[in-house]
């Protein structure tokens, strides 16, 4: 009788188990429509990686830029960015740059999808750098493409030109194209 009944129990146990494991697939996209870039919510996040080519210096540089932005109007953002980069120069000593930059971010309407849309981002800023080179001047101009997983979460692409000027008196600069990935959570706002 107790063979029976430890016979009994476990089989109701891997029964139980086998029904638990349930087979999903991870999401991976949402219908959000214009929810996610209203007039009033916020958006943070940023870049996890930012790789581009110098042309002038033959540099490769790596970057994280957290930003954070408010929606003035329906797909139009401004806010702020921090630029934490790595230059890696053949033959020469890294060099570790910093800097803030202003932005200005516009959704397009036009070839949007119910999960995602394209925009275009526009920055500003000042930089310095390990170097000691001084305050410098950064400018960018990327497009992108913001793909929505949730309801409040989007993976991003982009592309774009950046250049910067290490010393604003003097005539080093550097410009050239890069590519990024990152992510931008969207916060709903109180109107």
């Amino acid at each position: 009788m107790k063979k029976s009944l430890l016979t009994l129990a476990v089989a109701l146990g891997m029964f139980g188990i086998s029904n638990a494991q349930i087979n999903t697939t991870p999401q991976a996209s949402a219908d959000v429509g214009m929810k996610p870039i209203k007039e009033g919510n916020w958006m943070v996040g940023g870049s996890i990686g930012n790789i581009g080519y110098a042309f002038e210096s033959n540099t490769f540089n790596f970057a994280l830029m957290p930003r954070a932005g408010y929606f003035i109007s329906d797909g139009i953002a401004i806010g702020a960015q921090a630029n934490l980069n790595l230059k890696a120069v053949k033959d020469l000593d890294n060099e570790w740059g910093y800097g803030i930059s202003p932005f200005i971010r516009y959704y397009f309407p036009g070839g949007a999808s119910a999960t995602g849309r394209f925009f275009g981002q526009g920055d500003i800023g000042i930089a310095g750098s390990s170097a000691g080179s001084g305050v410098g001047l950064n400018v960018g101009a990327n497009v992108g493409y913001a793909h929505f997983i949730t309801q409040t979460v989007a993976l991003e692409g982009t592309f774009g030109y950046n250049y910067s000027k290490a010393n604003i008196n003097t005539g080093d600069k550097a410009s050239g194209i890069g590519f990024g990935l990152g992510f931008q959570i969207y916060l709903p706002g109180r109107r």
